[in-house]
């Protein structure tokens, strides 16, 4: 098997044109950063980052430039990359150059990836009560949370994964220590599902959906009984939870939480898998402080380009870790050294020098949107996003063509700030009453990013609908036992909507505002439009469209 010396995936090589090397033998070269931005801005990922050869754009129809004609209300999924976010990593790439001149390429990265983990701290309200480990996606995180946790715990944990059903499709892959993709960022094939040398264990999965498609009533219940019959048979616990799931739900409660901690103390460590990034800063405060690991990323709700994840580390328990001994020889295809805290001196000195200038490049633009929408004022963020939150929900319930899947996370409190509105919305598509299948959902989720003008035909109002780009939230599986799956399509409310609607002038702002849900009325109609019209047969498959 060959690796990819630069940290860049295969495919992106490739696509460059321009074979990354090494100076030296861990050196690299200045002239690897002289590979084109939107190439390195899909590099150093797993084949999800891969651009469609003939549309050059991914899988879920983002592409790595900016494209300000798409409507972007996909932001639990992926969001194609904003000029700022592109313009600040062009400029980071600049800087880093420069920096270059004077000094070993490694060395500059190393500085410019702490740098990056202070400016999130800001960003996040942290202050120094946190270290961060990045990593290429937040299903990257996962494997590196399993590392952790085993090292916290002192034995490798068996993984109780709340939320099962709405979490990425990577997970049930991760959560026992599996490869997840045919390829690591690293550039190292293996085989997906295959076993990761030194951290492949056992997992138990927990569903949240139940009857009427809600969230079922027992997952307290369930949850401390999987705690219990795991601890029994004499294996620690690595407790995945919910915040915020696919739907927009978490779980389990506060109260279970709380109950883990008084009956189970050192035998559970607790993995906040908050990717969605739907959460206040005091609630993400309150995890950390518990002593949890919480996975986020920079590309949902923020909406930076997919994909970069993170790990957020309590202070407390970095000691603990820098001082492991033994490392699962698995879990060095999956992280460099410039991904662990410069802290954790020991550690880091285990790893390879491997900058992964694409993983670095899009945390930069993410970032950039985590700084923008932290700039805009708590109370129009609050404001902006309970008037959204009420006229999407308004709008999918009073169409025929839709049925609204419920969105409540759970009693909302003081810690949700912002995020007490719902973000996400699901709804089923309806014709004559009854659920589409999943295949049409899936195909009009595909017709939603492309010019439908033709297809739909009618009268010039129709065309001028149909001939508009959006994004939506890839559907979601609603499968129960008994019942036939069906699948959700999701509106996403994310922070650039927040940013770009933003100004001084409030009599502005709340005109952007309402320009915004004028565009969301417009997809919905087009979706009633492609329901009504069978327009979606000739609408070609996507081969990375999961449900």
């Amino acid at each position: 098997m060959r690796r990819e010396p630069s940290g860049m995936s295969a495919g992106a090589s490739r696509l460059s044109g321009l074979e990354p090397v090494r100076d030296g033998g861990s050196r690299y070269r200045l002239r690897d950063l002289f590979t084109p931005l939107d190439t390195l801005l899909v590099s150093g990922g797993d084949p999800r980052l891969a651009l469609d050869v003939r549309d050059r754009v991914n899988g879920y129809g983002c592409s790595a430039s900016p494209e300000p004609e798409i409507w972007n209300f996909a932001s639990s999924t992926a969001s194609t990359i904003s000029q700022a976010a592109y313009d600040r990593a062009a400029l980071a790439r600049e800087e880093l150059m420069h920096k270059c001149l004077f000094d070993e390429v490694e060395i500059a990265f190393d500085a410019r990836c702490e740098d990056m983990r202070d400016e999130l701290r800001d960003h996040l309200k942290l202050a120094a009560r946190v270290d961060i480990v990045f990593s290429p996606s937040g299903t990257d995180s996962q494997l590196h949370a399993l590392f952790l946790a085993g090292v916290l715990l002192g034995a490798p944990p068996v993984t109780i994964v709340v939320g099962a059903d709405q979490t990425g499709t990577g997970t049930i892959h991760t959560a026992r220590g599996h490869h997840f993709s045919s390829m690591t960022a690293s550039g190292l094939a293996v085989r997906k599902d295959g076993a990761v040398a030194g951290l492949a264990g056992t997992t138990v999965a927990l569903p949240l959906l139940g009857p009427g498609i809600a969230m079922r009533a027992d997952s307290d219940a369930a949850v401390l009984d999987a705690i219990e019959a795991t601890i029994a048979q004499g294996a620690p616990v690595l407790l995945q939870i919910m915040d915020a799931s696919k739907l927009g739900w978490r779980a389990p409660s506060e109260a279970c939480l709380d109950e883990i901690a008084r009956r189970w103390p050192r035998k559970v460590q607790i993995v906040v898998d908050a990717c969605q990034a739907r959460l206040g800063r005091r609630r993400l405060r309150s995890y950390l402080d518990r002593g949890y690991l919480v996975l986020m990323s920079g590309s949902k709700f923020f909406g930076g380009p997919a994909f970069s994840g993170a790990v957020l580390v309590p202070k407390g328990l970095s000691r603990s870790l820098d001082r492991v001994e033994r490392i699962p020889a698995g879990i060095f295809d999956y992280a460099g050294r410039c991904d662990w805290p410069m802290g954790w001196t020991a550690l880091r000195s285990r790893f390879e020098r491997r900058p992964n200038f694409g993983q670095w490049l899009r945390w930069e633009a993410a970032l950039a949107e985590i700084g923008r929408y932290y700039a805009v004022p708590d109370a129009f963020r609050a404001k902006m996003l309970a008037e959204l939150a009420a006229g999407i929900g308004s709008m999918i319930a009073l169409s025929p063509s839709f049925r609204p899947v419920p969105t409540a996370i759970g009693t909302a409190g003081a810690d949700d700030e912002e995020f007490a509105q719902a973000t996400i919305f699901p709804f089923i598509l309806l014709r004559d009453g009854k659920p589409v299948s999943i295949a049409e959902t899936g195909a009009v989720h595909r017709a939603l990013a492309r010019d439908m003008s033709e297809a739909i035909g009618g009268s010039a109002a129709d065309r001028q609908v149909a001939v508009r780009r959006c994004l939506v939230g890839q559907p979601v599986r609603l499968g129960l036992q008994d019942e036939a799956p069906q699948a959700a399509l999701r509106l996403c409310v994310g922070a650039r909507l927040v940013t770009e609607a933003w100004s001084p002038d409030m009599a502005q702002a709340q005109r952007n505002v309402q320009e915004i849900l004028d565009r969301i009325a417009h997809v919905l109609v087009k979706i009633e439009l492609l329901l009504d019209r069978g327009a979606v047969a000739a609408v070609p498959a996507n081969s990375a469209f999961e449900v």
